[in-house]
């Protein structure tokens, strides 16, 4: 039948290999075969387990000129949102572009640093494969834990979805769309949530699961304390201010005070007088502390007691500061300005204390940056000891500066406080690694003594019997 399909024999001099797979050219009329004879091709190569092809070979893009081309992608969309939010604001008066700008930064910032810490921590588990050190065991993992690539792929979509709500909340105020821009971050929000407690098998659920349980851990520490689950809440101290803002937002969402000046009384129920911002950024710490309460119970140990008392310091930093609102000037400035600074320098000394002697082991060089194969990053940071001084010296400097985040009367530059709060989670950043692997240490420090021991036992009871070995 000519130009229809027919049956061509492997040795044919019309198939031409290209790598492994046959490509079939159209060679006409190929001589009186019939349908049955090709029906009776096509079940002899089924039996045999390869049907020949009768297409020409896929092809397909290299997987690096996919990423150029993505990157590219990427790069015109930050462009046209930067453009467009540029635009969106300059349109605006300069009376209201500032007050404008501190209310979508409120909405927005606690997104945007949640962005980038997933960002860091996908980094910390890049280097934690590189140097084979076996975190998923002491996070209680299984065997689908994300890896940093899966990490990674969230933060990318998160970096792509705030900045485009954050640019058309701009976009539509200022082209007189209010009720529409003020349905920007709440949908958001709404997204937020609803993707951390789908209940379906999407999105990652074993790890959301494991997330939103760790965090009941931390809420209520009713059972025996984690590595995971005083980790997690050690992060979170760092984080107080994006909760504090998460809170101050959605109370604006709950009385429709998006998009308007309403809130901006600072007396109001969302105002930055508000009883409620001092409460929520000291719980991080309160749950740390009952963790410490926890282990001593479980433990007896009196490390953990000392920890504890660490985490209390925070308390008179947040609260003190926060009477600046509720006292007359004079009492503020000479009776309880002086012992706000008293209290934030000793928090600020003795957590500094604590990260070099307890949650870190400077006692000999890192191993987390010697990777099992060779990388750049070995060589700069391997055995190196600027790498010491430089987290060291960061580490007691932002410590310092981070108790200006924690003091609810210094809140209102809020591009010092995005910085400083920034920061603060490139200080935690840093803390992960040496934090994990002083655990590590520990972790494999348990399992030799215990080989040492079951090894000691064997021999003895091989003694016992008469036996020599």
């Amino acid at each position: 039948m000519f130009g229809g399909a027919v049956s061509i024999p492997n040795n044919s001099p019309h198939l031409r290999k290209s790598g492994s797979r046959p490509v079939v050219f159209d060679i006409g009329d190929l001589g009186n075969s019939s349908e049955d004879d090709f029906s009776h091709s096509l079940e002899s190569d089924e039996m045999k387990g390869g049907a020949i092809p009768l297409n020409s070979v896929a092809i397909t893009p290299s997987p690096l000129l996919l990423w150029r081309f993505k990157v590219l992608l990427f790069i015109i969309w930050g462009f046209c949102c930067c453009k467009i939010g540029w635009d969106s604001v300059m349109r605006m008066s300069v009376d209201l572009r500032d007050l404008f700008l501190y209310e979508a930064f409120l909405y927005y910032n606690p997104f945007l640093l949640v962005t980038m810490m997933v960002w860091l921590w996908g980094i910390n588990l890049w280097v934690f494969a590189q140097a084979n050190v076996g975190y998923a065991k002491m996070f209680d993992l299984d065997q689908s834990h994300l890896t940093h690539r899966e990490i990674w792929k969230c933060a990318t979509w998160m970096t792509i979805i705030v900045p485009t709500s954050m640019t058309a909340y701009l976009y539509l105020y200022s082209h007189g769309e209010v009720s529409l821009a003020a349905s920007q971050p709440v949908l958001l929000y709404a997204a937020a949530a609803m993707t951390l407690i789908f209940p379906f098998d999407i999105f990652y659920l074993s790890s959301r699961f494991f997330l939103l349980r760790t965090v009941w851990r931390i809420v209520f520490p009713l059972q025996a304390i984690s590595f995971a689950d005083f980790f997690l809440a050690d992060i979170f101290t760092s984080m107080s201010k994006v909760f504090s803002d998460l809170e101050r937002s959605v109370c604006r969402m709950v009385h429709r005070q998006v998009a308007t000046i309403a809130w901006f009384e600072a007396d109001s129920v969302c105002g930055s007088h508000a009883v409620a911002i001092p409460i929520v950024l000291v719980l991080p710490y309160i749950f740390r502390f009952f963790q410490c309460l926890r282990q001593y119970r479980d433990t007896r140990e009196r490390t953990a007691l000392l920890n504890a008392l660490k985490y209390s310091t925070a308390v008179p930093v947040i609260f003190l500061s926060a009477l600046k609102y509720h006292v007359i000037p004079e009492k503020w400035t000479n009776m309880y300005r002086p012992l706000w600074l008293f209290s934030s320098v000793l928090n600020s000394l003795y957590s500094f204390y604590w990260d070099i002697t307890r949650d870190w082991d400077l006692s000999c060089f890192t191993r987390i940056f010697k990777f099992t194969k060779p990388h750049i990053l070995t060589h700069i940071l391997y055995g190196r000891k600027w790498v010491y001084l430089w987290v060291i010296g960061s580490n007691l400097i932002l410590r310092c500066t981070w108790t200006y985040k924690l003091s609810a009367h210094l809140r209102h530059n809020y591009i010092t406080l995005f910085a400083i709060t920034a920061l603060e989670m490139l200080r935690r950043f840093q803390w992960v690694f040496f934090r994990v692997e002083n655990e590590w240490n520990k972790t494999n420090s348990k399992s030799n003594i215990q080989l040492v021991d079951n090894l000691e036992e064997e021999q003895i009871l091989l003694n016992n019997n008469g036996h020599n070995v």
